[in-house]
């Protein structure tokens, strides 16, 4: 049985907040439905490590859950404890690994399954097993060209042909993951899978998982058993220019001023060109707005000369000045004059403004955009749990 659970906001007073988050329960479903659909005959998971992306375990968690999702991953114990309150009957698999029989009597004890990612905690889950009498399931994972956390194909073999040593585990699962999916020409791709087979074949009649999301779009060889996509449940698919975003980001415009060619603005002070109209909004890099994302002229820009900015009033208003800790300033003279008033809401993601957009204005990825997201938001769910 499942639990439905469901907190329908943060507390965070929206007469009050500098912004609103808005997350669409109904655009992650589809999302989910997609990627099943293309993962098919394969299962789909549902990764929501760092609290489901940053949009809340409280509320991913059962609308997943909704759309037949009946396996998540996370990072940590803490966060596959979460997960457990809103899906009674699902596998958890903590990525995190073991350090000590301590922490494999939690995993126990929160029916978690810990992913394996060393010959050590090979050992570790072997011998607590064996002290409470009950072969408890766990995932094995292997490193087939990540160099980060996994067995090396070669102990991962050894440990498939030692038939003591396997035989002391209750393996659920094999699993590896894809250093350079995002990039499908990218020639490790293929040799990964290759090695990937390789341990899969030794370990027959267990599920086994290789794709994450952008995997998943490399070709059914990739699809495995189990497919485990994260940020594209939050964001998307690829080239689905028309979908409607799962999230939508807007910042409250707490004054509006009119500045002189040849002022400066924000820290640093960046010189304005014209005579512009200007609306500081309650949004800064306290609350996920990265600073790497402030306006063209200033001196830490070099990655994307446009620098970031918002969507107000149907025009595109780019940010003025460094983006700073509670506050960030955007040039709204195009909007037109009187049109901005305090309480006039900025868009910052969403339809009119992509993740990718913002990410790039920033030199970085959607993942961190999502994850850092603070709390200060007032947070609104719309769609169907």
């Amino acid at each position: 049985m499942t639990s439905t659970k469901r907190d329908a906001g943060n507390g965070v007073d929206p007469r009050i907040a500098g912004g609103e988050l808005i997350i669409d329960l109904d655009a992650l479903k589809a999302n989910y439905r997609a990627l099943a659909q293309a993962s098919h005959p394969a299962r789909t998971a549902g990764v929501v490590k760092a609290n489901a992306y940053g949009l809340g375990s409280d509320v991913v968690v059962p609308a997943l859950l909704s759309e037949g999702c009946r396996d998540f991953f996370v990072a940590m114990p803490e966060e596959g404890l979460i997960v457990r309150q809103y899906a009674d009957d699902a596998r958890i698999f903590v990525l995190a690994g073991l350090v000590s029989e301590d922490v494999a009597r939690l995993y126990a004890a929160l029916d978690l399954t810990p992913v394996l990612n060393s010959l050590e905690d090979v050992a570790i889950w072997s011998d607590f097993c064996a002290t409470i009498g009950e072969q408890r399931p766990c995932a094995l994972h292997v490193d087939t060209g990540m160099t980060r956390l996994g067995l090396t194909v070669p102990e991962a073999l050894a440990l498939a042909e030692n038939e003591s040593r396997r035989g002391a585990l209750n393996i659920v699962l094999v699993m590896s993951h894809l250093a350079c999916a995002d990039e499908p020409e990218h020639p490790l791709n293929q040799r990964q899978l290759e090695s990937f087979q390789r341990v899969r074949d030794a370990f027959p009649h267990i599920d086994s998982s290789l794709a994450s999301s952008a995997g998943i779009f490399l070709g059914d060889d990739f699809h495995q058993s189990l497919t485990r996509p994260g940020i594209a449940l939050y964001i998307g698919l690829p080239d689905a220019a028309s979908q409607k975003p799962v999230v939508t980001l807007k910042a409250r415009v707490v004054q509006v001023r009119a500045a002189s060619a040849g002022e400066g603005v924000s820290y640093g002070s960046a010189v304005l060109v014209r005579d512009s109209i200007l609306a500081v909004a309650s949004v800064g890099y306290a609350d996920g707005y990265l600073r790497a994302g402030s306006g063209a002229g200033v001196p830490l820009r070099g990655v994307e000369a446009a620098g970031g900015g918002g969507f107000l009033h149907g025009r595109h208003v780019p940010v003025v000045g460094r983006v700073t800790m509670d506050l960030t300033i955007f040039d709204v003279t195009d909007v037109g004059v009187d049109r901005v008033q305090v309480g006039d809401q900025i868009e910052l993601i969403g339809e009119n403004i992509p993740i990718e957009r913002v990410a790039k204005a920033a030199g970085t990825i959607p993942y961190e955009i999502l994850t850092s997201l603070g709390s200060r938001y007032h947070r609104r769910i719309i769609g169907a749990a």
